[in-house]
């Protein structure tokens, strides 16, 4: 995939960073999921689990918890918490 990213065919490699459309999906699966059962706890893990870009979708599609490798586990938490921080101040407004 690394050749549909150089050449702009993919924008990034879907392998690492979740696309837009199935954030989409995991959106819908979240929201029926938690229609069903209001307490059920949901998170990702994986290339996805620390890449800064999908943690942001995964907050704004209301994940509970990413998990990652352990050497991407720096990057993960800083995401993390700015998604958050950023997520409670839309929440404010």
């Amino acid at each position: 995939l690394l050749k549909y990213v150089e050449d702009g065919v993919l924008p990034v490699n879907p392998f690492q960073t979740l696309d837009d459309a199935v954030a989409g999906l995991m959106k819908t699966a979240v929201d029926k999921g938690r229609s069903t059962k209001p307490g059920l706890e949901l998170g990702i893990c994986g290339e996805h689990g620390g890449d800064p870009d999908s943690i942001w979708k995964c907050e704004a599609i209301g994940l509970d918890y990413v998990s990652c490798s352990p050497f991407r586990v720096p990057i993960a938490r800083l995401a993390a918490a700015q998604a958050a921080m950023s997520g409670a101040a839309e929440r404010d407004r």
